[in-house]
C-alpha cells in the first residue's frame, strides 16, 4: 500500500529519491496507483505553480540536451533548482525506449539542484509523456523553480507540450534553406522563440543567415500574443555562448506576458486544458479496465479493417458500450 503522507513528506523537502519515486506512482497504469497519485497531488496542490515552466522542441541533432545541460548549469549556478523532464522516444513496436538522458546531460544529472527525469513517450501525441503534467507539479512541490521539458521532436505534434508549458523554445539548425522547406508552420506559430544552435566556428555564419530567414518566415505569421513578437537568436550551446541570451528572453517574455494579464491566462488555459486531456485518458483507461471491452473492441477492429464496417459505426458501438455498461 502506497504511504501517502510519507511521499508527501518527502517531497516537500526536496528528497529527489521521493521525487523519482512519486513520479513512478503517477505514471502507473495500475488502478489502484491512480487513485494513489490522484490523492497525493490533490495534497500538494497548494504547493504548485510557481515554477517557469519551459518547453523545448528541435529536430534529432539539433543539440536540445547539450543546451539543456548548459542552461540548466548556468541556472543551478544563479541560485534556481532545476527540474528537467525529458521524453524518449518509444518503439512502435515494443514499447521500449533508450532512456539515456543522464548520461547524456552527465554533469547536470550530478548537479545537486537539478534533477532529471527521462520518461518514455510511449506513443502519446507530440511525443510527451501520458503523465508530464503531474510530474511538473510534484517537481514544483518538491521546491524546482524552473521545469525544462524536452519533447522527442521526431515531426510529432508539438501543441501537446506548448499548451503545458509557460515559455515555448524550438531550437534550429543552421541551412535555414532546408529547413524552411520542411518546417511545418504550426510550430512556428506556437513558438515564442526560435534559437539557431551550433553558431559557432565555421557554422557561425550559416547560423546567422538561418536566423535572417526563419525572421522573414515569422513576419508572415500572426503571433500568439499582442504583446509578443518572437524573437530569433543564434547560440552554441556546445561553447556555452549566447546561452544566458536565451535566458534573458524567457525573462522578458514572463514581465511583459504578466504586466498585460497573459500569465495568468495562459495558466488558466492549462488547468481546463489539463482536465479535459485526464478525461479523454480516462475514457480509455475504462476501455483497458473492462475485459468486456476490451473483446469488443478487438472485434470492432476486425470488422473495420476488414471493410464490414465504418469507423464512425464502430466507434459509436464502443461509446454505447462504455456509457451502457452492457457489451
Amino acid at each position: 500500500m502506497t504511504d501517502i503522507k510519507l511521499l508527501e513528506t518527502g517531497i516537500l523537502d526536496g528528497d529527489r529519491m521521493v521525487l523519482a519515486r512519486a513520479i513512478t506512482l503517477v505514471e502507473s497504469k495500475r488502478r489502484d496507483h491512480r487513485k494513489s497519485a490522484r490523492a497525493l497531488l490533490d495534497r500538494l496542490a497548494g504547493k504548485t505553480g510557481d515554477a517557469i515552466r519551459v518547453g523545448i522542441t528541435g529536430v534529432p541533432g539539433v543539440g536540445k540536451s547539450t543546451t539543456i545541460e548548459a542552461l540548466g548549469n548556468r541556472l543551478t549556478s544563479a541560485g534556481h533548482r532545476v527540474a528537467v523532464l525529458t521524453v524518449d522516444p518509444s518503439s512502435s513496436r515494443t514499447g521500449g525506449s533508450i532512456l539515456g538522458d543522464k548520461t547524456r546531460m552527465h554533469t547536470l544529472a550530478a548537479n545537486p539542484d537539478a534533477f532529471i527525469r527521462p520518461s518514455p513517450a510511449a506513443g502519446t501525441l507530440g511525443g510527451v509523456a501520458a503523465r508530464t503534467r503531474e510530474s511538473m507539479l510534484l517537481c514544483e512541490a518538491a521546491g524546482f523553480d524552473v521545469i525544462l521539458v524536452e519533447t522527442v521532436g521526431i515531426g510529432q505534434s508539438e501543441t501537446s507540450v506548448a499548451d503545458m508549458v509557460d515559455f515555448f523554445l524550438v531550437l534550429m539548425l543552421p541551412g535555414a534553406g532546408d529547413d524552411l522547406q520542411g518546417l511545418k508552420k504550426g510550430v512556428l506559430e506556437i513558438a515564442d522563440i526560435i534559437a539557431v544552435n551550433k553558431a559557432d566556428g565555421e557554422g557561425r555564419m550559416a547560423a546567422e543567415r538561418a536566423a535572417a530567414d526563419y525572421r522573414s518566415a515569422l513576419h508572415i505569421l500572426s503571433p500568439r500574443s499582442p504583446t509578443w513578437s518572437p524573437p530569433v537568436l543564434t547560440f552554441s550551446g556546445l561553447k556555452d555562448t549566447g546561452v544566458d541570451a536565451l535566458w534573458d528572453q524567457v525573462l522578458l517574455f514572463q514581465s511583459r506576458m504578466t504586466a498585460s494579464g497573459e500569465w495568468q491566462q495562459r495558466r488558466e488555459q492549462q488547468r481546463v486544458g489539463w482536465m479535459w486531456s485526464m478525461f479523454d485518458t480516462r475514457l480509455r483507461t475504462a476501455l483497458q479496465d473492462r475485459p468486456e471491452l476490451q473483446a469488443l473492441s478487438h472485434q470492432l477492429e476486425v470488422a473495420v479493417r476488414s471493410g464490414q464496417l465504418q469507423p464512425g459505426s464502430a466507434a459509436d458501438r464502443l461509446f454505447e458500450a462504455l456509457l451502457s455498461r452492457e457489451v
